[in-house]
């Protein structure tokens, strides 16, 4: 009897362990049937909405691995997924479906947005502060919204904002993590940049718009490869020297995001304006050249036989969308808006998820072979839909 239970208790145990590895790649499996195939313009922007709407009440976990085998000891390790990643999930499809509003009107977004305000913050504070800078932009998502008072949740932006001071080194600006003083990386700028300046206007901080300015200068002069505009992964504060891939293309993605809010978000009169606009010209100029003739970029933008990223895709085409603005370079931005529009339409699946988004990177250096869905992507793809 005894022999007989523990023979069904190891069955089922190897049934579990089965099926957590195999059920979600069956389920991406026949998520791609058919993908691609949502042609009509309007019914394509209402399925990602769909979608988004849907992620934000329930965010995909967006794993730390690429493992797919025995994925129960990454999750019994507690190596499977981090909220820091999730932060920035959740920003993203704020964002979009706070433009999506501010355009439309609909009102299953203003819905969708108060529901996730009420599950993460209380009394106007974080229910559970983030510790890690990368819930800095989910504070600027929030930040972005414009039917609520910002003063109600003054206290969320002030720790966001001690957050980015904790981590100012000894140059002036500000570190991706604790544990590594050493070094600058793209994603911060992404991070923090659009927040800073926004913060600075709404409560009178100009500090805080300098050093948003400061971290996209001293990167430039340090980060991108000379005469390119080509950002690096990363570099040493002390030597200056670049330190992993350049051309990556969620960096240059990070890169687009921090500068171009940055920059559009400052006031014409602010000085910095006219700083920020040069590196907008100049950037966009450098990554028009790398843009597939299907309307993608690559995870790496310099070797063309990479695969295709939609992550890329979606943050380069909110960027250009908004550099369209500029008269020098406006009819060459449209078209790459459109081109991009154009792929991500045809990696979306049946159910509106945008598919093909690389995975989050490891360290530096050590890029995710994975290629899925990422809810950032479809935030970024409806925020430039509705812009």
């Amino acid at each position: 009897m005894l022999y007989n239970f523990s023979l069904v208790f190891i069955l089922l145990t190897l049934f579990v362990i089965v099926a957590i590895d195999l059920i979600p790649q069956f389920y991406t499996w026949q998520s791609r049937i058919h993908i691609g195939r949502i042609q009509d313009p309007n019914l394509w922007s209402t399925k990602v909405l769909q979608q988004s709407l849907q992620w934000l009440k329930k965010t995909p976990t967006i794993k730390l691995t690429d493992t797919k085998r025995l994925i129960i000891i990454d999750i019994l390790k507690g190596n499977y997924k981090r909220n820091a990643i999730q932060h920035w999930q959740q920003a993203a499809l704020i964002l979009g479906l706070t433009e999506c509003f501010k355009k439309t009107k609909n009102r299953k977004c203003q819905k969708e947005i108060d529901a996730f305000l009420k599950s993460t913050f209380q009394n106007g504070d974080w229910r559970v502060q983030p510790k890690e800078i990368d819930g800095v932009i989910l504070a600027y998502s929030v930040l972005n919204i414009d039917w609520i008072n910002h003063q109600e949740y003054k206290r969320v932006y002030d720790r966001a904002y001690q957050l980015i001071l904790d981590l100012v080194g000894t140059d002036g600006t500000v570190a991706y993590r604790n544990y590594t003083p050493e070094y600058r990386f793209v994603d911060t700028i992404g991070f923090i940049c659009p927040f800073l300046v926004l913060y600075g206007l709404k409560f009178d901080k100009p500090e805080a718009i300098n050093l948003s300015v400061k971290q996209i200068t001293t990167f430039n002069e340090n980060g991108l490869f000379p005469n390119t505009n080509i950002p690096c992964h990363t570099y040493n504060v002390t030597t200056k020297f670049p330190v992993g891939l350049f051309g990556w293309g969620r960096g240059l993605g990070w890169y687009a995001i921090g500068l171009m809010d940055a920059w559009r978000i400052l006031p014409e009169e602010n000085p910095n304006k006219k700083v920020l606009e040069k590196s907008v010209v100049a950037f966009a100029k450098m990554a028009l050249q790398f843009q597939n003739d299907n309307g993608s970029w690559s995870w790496i933008v310099l070797d063309t036989t990479s695969r295709m990223d939609s992550s890329t895709t979606a943050t380069l085409a909110w960027f250009f969308a908004n550099a369209a603005s500029l008269d020098s370079i406006s009819s060459d931005c449209i078209f790459a808006k459109v081109k991009a529009l154009h792929y991500l339409k045809s990696v979306t699946r049946r159910d509106g998820a945008i598919d093909f988004s690389q995975g989050d990177t490891k360290a530096i250096g050590v890029h995710s072979t994975e290629f899925d869905i990422l809810p950032f992507t479809q935030g970024f793809c409806l925020r430039t839909i509705n812009l």
